[in-house]
């Protein structure tokens, strides 16, 4: 291992000899006896733990050499002892403002100047020892889970996608709904401040979004699957899906504080009720509605008019946008209404990309 090397910087070469006799025993010692000369150690020589550095020199004074340092983002890594023959409390001041460890006054003691400069050392070292561990830490955190979150991921697509095939879907629902899910709540996040969404909560949100229509997985086949249009009694069966899907999702959470849940939790149970009150099951009305629900419900209904279903052909992207902003499907907010519209384009593209490729 490369020996720790102590910059000295000095225009005297007295000054220069002491100190290098203080320290070099147990420190490789770099010299220079101007500012300029200090920049090009420092440049060319990465080991260095500390800086012993003088004021008042020719070429480059000390100051000089602190700017350098903070230009180079090089205070908080190696740490300098001001060693100055000034004794004005201003130059220790604008000293500190740069933040050396330490200021020191000539004539100085050398064994003073030893002790506090390996005190200063060694507390740098544990102090860059500790954030590297803290780093090392938060990355394994991260790393853990990000493999949680990647195998949460898979089971809630592989628990959607069942119910997908119950319908005889392609599977591809789903994550068209995160999508457009995703892209309405960049919108929101952008345009409507607001609703205070952060970028971990348009995660979350269309993560979530995935299981809106798990409760589906307790419906009758004969009224899931039927080719026709429901009968009354039949379309009040289908209605259940969304308190259906609440009992799954409280079966199997126990944390019923998490918010991710709670997202999950919304969406499945609100994304039919509608702004005017017309919807179901709990016919609540405008902001009554989470704005998760609201989102993923406007999203959900394009991609229903877009899609073939067993009971009817797919809409064109542009007539099915047109019954949205209509009213033909329900009443939504006027912020979901806009955003909407700014996201037209997005949402026409992935219909195109996705009518490019076989899913079937």
């Amino acid at each position: 291992m490369d020996k720790q090397q102590i910059l000295i910087v000095d225009d005297e070469e007295v000054n220069r000899v002491i100190l290098k006799g203080v320290f070099q025993d147990e420190y490789e010692i770099l010299e220079a006896s101007n500012g300029q000369e200090a920049t090009v150690q420092i440049e060319n020589n990465h080991n260095i733990v500390l800086i012993l550095l003088d004021v008042v020199m020719p070429l480059m004074n000390g100051f000089g050499v602190l700017e350098y340092m903070k230009e180079h983002d090089l205070i908080e890594k190696v740490p300098v002892i001001l060693i100055t023959g000034e004794t004005v409390q201003d130059s220790d001041d604008q000293a500190y403002t740069y933040g050396v460890a330490d200021v020191m006054h000539k004539p100085f003691y050398p064994h003073i100047v030893k002790r506090r400069g390996k005190n200063i050392i060694e507390l740098y070292q544990n102090k860059h020892n500790m954030e590297r561990r803290l780093k090392e830490q938060e990355e394994a955190i991260m790393a853990k889970e990000k493999k949680i979150r990647e195998s949460n991921e898979f089971m809630i697509d592989a628990l959607s996608s069942v119910v997908e095939f119950r319908s005889l879907e392609t599977g591809e629902h789903v994550r068209r709904i995160k999508y457009f899910t995703r892209i309405m709540l960049k919108y929101l996040m952008k345009y409507f401040p607001k609703y205070g969404l952060t970028e971990a909560q348009v995660d979350a949100i269309s993560r979530a979004s995935a299981l809106h229509d798990i409760g589906k997985i307790g419906i009758p086949d004969a009224i899931l699957l039927k080719p026709g249009k429901l009968t009354e009694d039949e379309f009040e069966v289908m209605k259940t899906h969304t308190t259906i899907g609440c009992d799954v999702l409280e079966k199997f959470h126990a944390d019923q504080t998490d918010e991710f849940y709670q997202y999950c939790y919304e969406i499945c149970r609100y994304h039919h009720e509608r702004w005017d009150g017309n919807g179901y099951p709990d016919h609540l009305v405008g902001e009554e509605i989470p704005i998760s629900a609201q989102i993923v419900a406007i999203a959900d209904v394009y991609d229903a008019l877009v899609s073939p279903r067993v009971y009817k052909s797919a809409y064109a992207n542009n007539i099915a946008y047109e019954m949205i902003m209509n009213g033909e499907c329900g009443e939504f907010s006027p912020d979901v209404l806009e955003c909407f519209g700014l996201a037209k384009e997005d949402f026409f593209n992935i219909v195109e990309v996705i009518k490019m490729f076989d899913f079937s």
